[in-house]
């Protein structure tokens, strides 16, 4: 390639660059290099392939340089994609995440980019939700249809019922068990023994009508018991 035809071509992925004034606070992987960062490097720190990073060029999200022979991405490219990481991470369709950063694109504020990235995280959280509310009215007919004579000793808690089906304790558990306590760390927190600890969990299960802990997490989400 002639060097005036390089020179272009980073002039027009440098004007791309410059377009993100602000970007969102994402977490960056550790132990990225200095400078420019190799296409290998950049895909195992966000443990993605070559082929999707050429996808994300392809559809205006990245743009990459080359140093010699070698593809290489800038200081803002890494940032850009830690924010295009979070997206695919919670599962954004791509023509989302596109429309995301155009948003972000026009933010002329860091105040802005970081609002506008909280909402489209809040719509997705959203979307999970209504998602999580479909798959259990699912997976409730499937078990219904599998074993319609089960019963429970102590009626499930419902959409029609509130978090007073639960002791206060039990709501304290639950809580802890929504912020990712093991049952150890729930016994400290509760000043319990060990068996109480996962007595009380075993409980709150059976409440739920629930086979695991993250299923009746899950139902008291979407019940409004607790707040993730």
């Amino acid at each position: 390639m002639p060097d005036g035809t390089k020179r272009a071509a980073a002039g027009k992925a440098s004007e791309r660059r410059s377009r993100y004034r602000f970007l969102p606070s994402a977490a960056l992987p550790p132990d990225l290099p200095e400078g420019p960062v190799p296409i290998a490097e950049m895909a195992n720190a966000f443990g993605v392939t070559h082929r999707t990073l050429h996808f994300y060029e392809e559809k205006g999200l990245l743009s990459a340089n080359r140093i010699g022979l070698m593809r290489v991405y800038g200081e803002d490219d890494v940032m850009r994609m830690a924010v295009i990481n979070v997206c695919r991470e919670t599962g954004m369709p791509i023509a989302v995440i596109q429309e995301l950063m155009d948003e972000l694109r026009r933010a002329t504020s860091q105040e802005e980019a970081e609002a506008t990235f909280q909402e489209a995280l809040a719509v997705r959280k959203r979307e999970l939700t209504a998602e999580m509310s479909t798959l259990h009215r699912q997976l409730q007919q499937v078990s219904d249809l599998l074993d319609p004579d089960a019963s429970s000793e102590i009626p499930p808690l419902n959409d029609n019922e509130d978090q007073s089906a639960l002791s206060d304790e039990e709501l304290r558990c639950l809580s802890l068990m929504a912020e990712g306590f093991s049952t150890q760390r729930i016994a400290r927190a509760l000043d319990l023994k060990h068996d109480e600890a996962q007595a009380l969990e075993a409980d709150i299960i059976l409440k739920f009508r629930a086979n695991n802990r993250f299923q009746a997490i899950t139902k008291a989400v979407l019940l409004g018991i607790v707040k993730v």
